[in-house]
């Protein structure tokens, strides 16, 4: 193959048809055709990573195979090629969640590193002691832990709005929870536990009624959603590509022109610089500023190519597909002797967490295993929203756009499987 990068090849020629084919869908996944002790693999545990289709695979072994070089500063040709796929890459995030330019767009290692971007730049400055940082009861540990981090440095006090015994949050309690001392709130999209998908837009527009920033944790959205920064008007916006049928490793932070501008490095290294001497070093404009070192040049042309991927599909297609899968399976498994499904929000996507009386989340997962079924099972790194609920674990299943009625049903026939071999 010649040094030039290949665009990825996109599921369908022209514009997306609402009508999905899921039997074609499932074709671009080469792992769909594994069987898991002698079962046809179900993959159910998207919440935590989605599988890669062929366009993402082959645009990561292009790269290495085709044109692999560093990028940037190089002036001969397989280093301009990889350049330009690397910034290629870099609009089509732009465009895919409507950020107004590219220096907006920051190409990081996934949501934790850009929520610790956020905080240990934004917060570090911004946050003092006595100081507020408001998140929920549903966040992902990545969407805590960094603020427990700065608030203890700086001497602040980290807030949690509370949510209710559906798992909706509490919306009154936000609105009186922003004081005079918040300095920032960060909230998750959709919550990774429950499934719950929360009202960011009046969320950001009541906290900028008061003046306050609002971060959002869009990691469990961009797969199953279209997402508008623009319009929901929010100061950053952080996903992982791994969680968007991408590769690990490589993600986007979104940021206001305007704040980014003013936010000091994350990290000191190559590529961040104007200049450096002994005495000073000047810093890069952003988006290039927060991108200190040899970035993964595979993992962000590979993002690319899983966001054409997604584009192809068309985003009215995949929601109407899920929600017939998220229909089918709340009626399934609510039919399931003793199982209790943990949350009920009022507005959700397909991730159902449940218990079963008498049995514990990993036997769950363990058996279901036999059975060729993939779960998840413990806290899902959300421990205050399990533990809201009175339980120390759950198991969990999450559907993506290549999960099948039949695959629900195989998850239901597991579950009975679970209660005869335990009960």
């Amino acid at each position: 193959m010649s040094g030039e990068i290949r665009e990825a090849a996109a599921v369908r020629d022209g514009e997306p048809s609402l009508a999905l084919d899921v039997k074609k869908v499932r074709e671009d996944f080469p792992i769909l055709k594994m069987r898991i002790h002698g079962k046809p693999l179900v993959y159910l545990d998207n919440a935590a990573s989605t599988q890669k289709p062929y366009a993402v695979i082959d645009a990561y072994n292009v790269f290495y195979s085709g044109c692999y070089s560093n990028i940037h500063r190089g002036v001969y040709h397989l280093s301009e090629t990889a350049t330009k796929a690397y910034e290629d890459a870099r609009e089509k995030a732009r465009a895919f969640i409507g950020a107004r330019g590219i220096e907006e767009t920051i190409f990081v290692s996934g949501t934790t590193e850009g929520i610790n971007l956020v905080a240990q730049t934004y917060g570090r400055e911004k946050i003092g002691k006595g100081d507020e940082v408001l998140v929920t009861w549903m966040e992902h540990h990545s969407n805590i832990v960094p603020w427990q981090m700065i608030c203890e440095e700086k001497g602040a006090v980290l807030r949690a709005v509370p949510i209710d015994d559906r798992g909706d949050l509490v919306m009154d309690e936000l609105e009186k929870m922003l004081g005079p001392r918040t300095r920032i709130v960060a909230v998750t999209h959709v919550s990774n536990a429950l499934g719950t998908v929360n009202p960011v837009k009046e969320i950001v527009r009541l906290a900028h009624r008061r003046g306050i920033p609002v971060l959002i944790d869009g990691a469990q959205a961009v797969a199953h959603m279209r997402v508008d920064v623009r319009d929901l008007d929010c100061d950053f916006y952080v996903f992982s590509g791994h969680k968007l049928f991408g590769p690990t490793g490589i993600g986007i932070l979104y940021g206001k022109k305007e704040l980014l501008e003013s936010m000091p490095p994350y990290q000191g290294g190559g590529d961040m610089i104007r200049s450096v001497t002994f005495e000073k070093t000047t810093y890069n404009a952003p988006p290039y500023r927060f991108e200190a070192g040899t970035p993964n040049i595979a993992g962000a042309i590979s993002l690319g190519a899983a966001i054409d991927y997604v584009a192809a599909l068309g985003f009215d297609a995949i929601a109407e597909h899920e929600s017939a899968i998220q229909a089918h399976a709340a009626e399934v498994l609510s039919s399931i002797p003793g199982l209790r499904l943990v949350g009920d929000a009022r507005t959700r996507i397909g991730v159902f967490s449940f218990v079963m009386e008498g049995i514990h989340p990993h036997d769950i997962g363990t058996i279901l295993d036999r059975e060729g079924i993939a779960v998840r099972t413990g806290h899902h790194c959300a421990q205050p929203a399990v533990d809201r609920f009175g339980v120390p674990a759950t198991a969990r299943a999450s559907f993506a756009v290549y999960n099948t009625r039949e695959e629900v049903d195989a998850l239901a026939s597991g579950l009975l499987k679970v209660r005869e071999v335990l009960l």
